[in-house]
């Protein structure tokens, strides 16, 4: 199984927000972990992968992910891409098998492209439209590619 760790720019997740930003994710908590997949036997346990402002409205986003092959398959891993409302409720943008890195283009309201990394070597990229993310096309490392079918 793969380690699900970005490499990405964050602050420190104040311990108040930890909590609603797992419980928008979608997360239940099991002991001392919170879980994406309830089911997965062998928990590893979801993680605040990164919490920064990442369209510059001057409010938090979060990326949560999650390690397991029960729930996510062949990805080995699961996310949800969360963003701070003006009234201080977390609101989820997407979530699904995968890995969400953000990119340097940008869809409405200044969002971040996503690449769903997993298995393989082209990615999809997701934009913003205002109301969800949706495909927009393929990657990888920059570069336009056509996934196999």
């Amino acid at each position: 199984m793969i380690a699900v760790t970005l490499m990405l720019a964050a602050t420190a997740v104040p311990p108040a927000e930890q909590t609603a930003i797992f419980k928008a994710a979608g997360a239940t908590r099991r002991g001392a972990m919170w879980m994406m997949c309830a089911e997965e036997p062998r928990p590893e346990g979801a993680a605040i992968e990164l919490y920064r402002d990442l369209n510059g409205d001057g409010r938090p986003d979060a990326i949560v992910s999650e390690g397991g092959t029960f729930c996510y398959g062949a990805q080995e891993a699961g996310c949800a891409v969360l963003s701070k409302q003006a009234d201080g409720s977390w609101r989820k943008l997407t979530s699904g098998p995968g890995i969400a890195e953000p990119l340097k283009t940008k869809g409405a309201g200044g969002y971040p492209d996503l690449s769903i990394g997993g298995p393989g070597f082209c990615f999809p990229v997701v934009r913003w439209d205002g109301r969800d993310y949706v495909n927009q096309r393929f990657e990888y490392e920059g570069n336009p590619c056509r996934p196999q079918r």
